[in-house]
């Protein structure tokens, strides 16, 4: 006996239309934009950042050049006015290197656009195996199966539907924490400082306290107070707690048993810097923090996660059999239970008045639909589909459902 738990909705009023494909399409493509946002959030972050790069290069250079021209002395003007008109040409080559990413994040934005317009317009099996593979590009690229991610994007023509040169710049700053390397982590927040202080982010003070940290490690104790002074001060009036546990490690140093300082050591703290990180990136791009496939699969779980699943006889054909699923509904509720439905487990058919189920002398419950049809073609025998046992229809009692 197959059960499913539901729900009963009102019955549609006689005078009520029914819902029309268009008003489905265009229903999917508001649940789209909703669940949905970083599909164009991500290349318009982008955008921004490179024109916001390009203009800080041209500020800078032409203010360089300006400053240099009306210091030309008559002795030397030739080869000054060259060597400017050299960087100017130099300039203009990056302009055109910046215009061109800017062009290609306009292409995505305008190709994800288009695809968003298509939820309300199109073909829905093509449309729904698209967003499939773009929320499995996702995923892996969040996993870090970079290859992977990169062949299927090329395989179904999505490149500008994901963000695979996004992710590859996060990469690089994943790889050098992952190899205990400040620096990298450090020049991508000064690249997006504003936006960070926006977010009230602590990413740059928490790779600032584990460089104090590496300091004394490798016991540079003076080194170590002068970038306190420089680089941890300004953050005391925000994080002093902080600040005075890890000054501390002056005195406890690396090979102490106190807990509170222990901790500062040890390899985690690098994996929550990791961490840390791609929250963060997730954030500044305006990305979900779990993995779209997770959300999807969790949405669809709540309704299947009941307290039968969790008893330790869940059967296999549920999906909650499987330990990965188990996981992910694990901070989930219990899905609400109003009434509930029996399937038959030969037609999937509802067993109901119409098709009332049928109790073989085994326990096991099927339809009298199924039932009727497999006696008529072996004689009135039944065979059951489960345990294989065979029975006279006669034997078989009408269950009731209270």
């Amino acid at each position: 006996m197959d059960m499913a738990i539901d729900t009963p909705s009102p019955a549609p009023s006689a005078a009520s239309p029914a819902p029309s494909a268009a008003a489905g399409r265009q229903t999917r493509a508001a649940e789209s934009v909703r669940l949905e946002h970083q599909l164009v959030r991500v290349p318009l972050e982008v955008l921004r950042a490179t024109a916001r790069t390009n203009h800080r290069l041209a500020e800078k250079e032409i203010a360089a050049v300006l400053s240099s021209a009306s210091s030309v002395t008559a002795p030397d003007a030739v080869d000054h006015l060259t060597s400017l008109v050299s960087r100017l040409h130099g300039l203009k080559r990056k302009m055109e290197e910046g215009a061109r990413a800017e062009e290609l994040q306009v292409q995505r934005c305008r190709a994800r656009l288009d695809r968003l317009a298509a939820a309300s317009a199109g073909d829905d099996g093509e449309w729904e195996d698209i967003r499939l593979k773009r929320i499995l590009v996702d995923y892996m690229l969040r996993m870090s199966y970079y290859d992977t991610a990169t062949k299927l994007a090329e395989t179904s023509g999505i490149q500008d539907l994901v963000d695979i040169d996004v992710f590859l710049d996060a990469k690089r700053v994943i790889d050098s924490l992952q190899n205990k390397e400040i620096a990298p982590a450090l020049a991508w927040c000064a690249e997006n400082k504003s936006r960070l202080k926006k977010s009230k982010s602590k990413l740059e003070f928490l790779l600032r306290l584990q460089e104090f940290v590496e300091l004394v490690r490798a016991k540079n104790f003076l080194p170590a107070i002068a970038y306190g002074r420089k680089y941890l001060a300004p953050w005391g009036c925000t994080h002093m707690k902080e600040l005075q546990r890890v000054t501390a490690s002056l005195v406890f140093r690396s090979n102490t048993n106190c807990v509170p300082y222990k901790v500062l050591f040890e390899q985690n703290q690098w994996d929550s810097l990791v961490d840390q990180f791609k929250q963060e990136f997730y954030k500044l791009y305006g990305m979900t923090l779990e993995p779209l496939l997770n959300i999807y699969l969790q949405a669809g779980l709540t309704a299947l996660k009941t307290p039968f699943c969790f008893e330790g006889n869940c059967p296999k054909e549920d999906p909650l059999s499987l330990a990965g699923f188990r996981k992910l509904a694990e901070p989930l509720p219990f899905s609400k239970q109003h009434h509930s439905k029996l399937v038959c487990h030969i037609t999937k058919e509802l067993m109901d008045t119409e098709n009332p189920p049928l109790v073989l002398p085994n326990g096991y419950v099927y339809s009298t639909k199924a039932l009727d049809e497999m006696a008529k073609k072996n004689g009135g025998k039944i065979t059951c589909p489960r345990s294989g046992a065979v029975y006279n229809y006669t034997e078989l009692v009408k269950a009731y459902i209270s």
